[in-house]
């Protein structure tokens, strides 16, 4: 659930970068066509903002070199703002246009609908099993969650954790029902590695839809989904 930013600007890439990180996303960032390459030739990334004009390898070529393995979201980032450019990108493989200068909550915007799209693909493709709850979307093959569209970035054990809440709706887990059904070891009372996980993915929650509660605690026995829909 990483954002790549390839933008050789450092001030536009630090600026996306604390944007994004603020409103939840984990960022990386790349200065130049080589170390973008390299980037994303070992490591997958959830979207990428492409700026075109680049050191030592252009972001056209980055995007065609991309297509031929990869169907990550591509949104452009360039102050060209020619229609011939635009469409060349567009066909080439990248899934947005943005112009510079560009307004930063547009841009979250357009990686919301991008993302949505992208994932509403991938689960029509792939005929994946998808749970629900209020704003929250789980795609059980592909492991990610969504809230209102946006990823939401979970551990593995957090969306473990979740998947198990959701796939049984009504049902009240005692923490030795969450631990053992998670880390398949004996749970021991005292052992607060249950409590983290849980507070770290209400908080995560909470934070990704304005304050919403997902998870309640029962008093003396455990956890469950939020009665309150």
């Amino acid at each position: 659930m990483i954002i790549l930013i390839v933008e050789d600007n450092r001030e536009i890439s630090d600026m996306l970068s604390a944007f994004l990180t603020d409103n939840g996303y984990q960022v990386e960032c790349a200065y130049d066509g080589r170390e973008a390459a390299e980037s994303m030739r070992n490591k997958e990334y959830t979207l990428i903002l492409m700026d075109l004009m680049l050191p030592y390898r252009s972001g056209s070529d980055l995007i065609r070199e991309l297509r031929t393995h990869s169907n990550v979201p591509v949104i452009c980032l360039s102050a060209k703002s020619g229609m011939e450019t635009r469409l060349e990108v567009l066909r080439m493989g990248a899934d947005d246009y943005i112009l510079k200068p560009f307004d930063l909550n547009e841009v979250l915007v357009r990686i919301e609908v991008v993302l949505r799209r992208s994932h509403a693909k991938t689960e029509k493709d792939s005929g994946g099993k998808q749970l629900t709850f209020k704003n929250l979307v789980l795609d059980v093959e592909g492991k990610t969650a969504f809230i209102g569209g946006k990823p939401l970035p979970l551990t593995a054990k957090e969306l473990a954790i979740l998947q198990l809440l959701l796939e049984y709706p009504n049902k009240t887990f005692s923490k030795a029902n969450i631990y053992e059904a998670i880390w398949q070891e004996p749970y021991y009372y005292e052992d607060n590695t249950l409590n983290v996980h849980m507070s770290n993915l209400r908080n995560k929650l909470k934070k990704a839809d304005n304050g919403e509660e997902y998870i309640d605690t029962v008093w003396g026995i455990g956890y469950r989904l939020s009665e309150h829909l």
